[in-house]
């Protein structure tokens, strides 16, 4: 498992910061002035100022958590619930310092929408990614994430959080307000997603060529990728074969084709999507990760 250094702690906060100063803003300009639904407790929070406007969103927020983090701590760890109650923090009290330095204008539900789940996704995104979440049903699903390690985030999000727009759109009387949320939300965890497992993305790549051994060596020395040997039989030929089999970064998807081509122009070769990619010269494995 990683170790917080200092400097590791510095950067990760760096990120939960700005995850939460983008999330407070696009919170206040694209949900709020539009009456667009939004999942957790942060929906809640919606329907009390709604009610009350003199109850402000972030102070609900923060009476609700409390009983969560409670939970969390157990299942969870220190740093993680640390993290988490500074991002919790960090964005209740944005919520209601930007709400009170300006009062964004009302624009096209639809367009709030889509750029609301996008600038949302994205902050949630450089939250979770660092170990932290915003509270609320975000911990809720990182709870759930512990026996439903398979399932990503966003998806966990996506199904905790569907329930809350209903009553969001009971408290503003319009159907309106929660089939926008619904889209809204929709967006956000497939860039959130995007943003926790997208930058990982990498290929795999099969080769049959005559020249397994020396295409071999060469790859390992230009683009510093090992190779596996797959035995194989060809069906037409009934020959014996060696199948290249080689992990890569997708930026390197151009060299290889290119050193491939130049060994052996009549060379085979299979590109794959390759996800979760763990082992020397990727990531490495740690316990209890999105």
């Amino acid at each position: 498992m990683a170790k917080h250094t200092p400097a590791r702690l510095a950067q990760d906060y760096f990120w939960i910061t700005l995850g939460s100063v983008i999330y407070s803003i696009c919170f206040d300009w694209f949900y709020v002035p539009n009456q667009i639904g939004f999942g957790g407790l942060t929906a809640l929070g919606m329907i009390l100022n709604h009610i009350s406007p003199a109850v402000p969103i972030g102070v609900v927020v923060l009476v609700l958590n409390i009983p969560i983090f409670i939970l969390g701590w157990k299942f969870l760890g220190g740093h993680t619930l640390v993290s988490s109650l500074f991002a919790m923090v960090a964005t209740s009290v944005l919520v209601d310092l930007v709400a009170a330095v300006h009062t964004f204008q009302p624009m096209d539900p639809m367009l709030a929408a889509v750029f609301g789940g996008v600038s949302l996704g994205a902050s949630l995104g450089m939250i979770f990614s660092k170990g932290a979440t915003t509270g609320g049903t975000d911990l809720i699903a990182r709870l759930l994430k512990l026996p439903l390690a398979w399932l990503p985030m966003g998806k966990l999000l996506l199904v905790v959080d569907l329930s809350m727009l209903l009553a969001v759109s009971i408290a503003f009387r319009s159907m309106e307000s929660a089939m926008y949320g619904i889209i809204a939300l929709y967006i956000s965890t497939i860039v959130m997603d995007g943003v926790l497992y997208g930058l990982d993305r990498s290929k795999v790549a099969y080769i049959v060529t005559s020249n397994p051994r020396p295409m071999a060596a060469e790859i390992d020395k230009q683009l510093d990728r090992g190779v596996t040997f797959l035995h194989g039989e060809g069906s037409f030929t009934g020959q014996d074969k060696l199948v290249l089999m080689c992990a890569f970064k997708q930026r390197q998807i151009v060299p290889l084709k290119a050193l491939v081509h130049e060994m052996d122009p009549e060379a085979f070769i299979v590109v794959c999507d390759a996800h979760e990619v763990l082992g020397q010269g990727f990531r490495r494995y740690q316990k209890n990760e999105l």
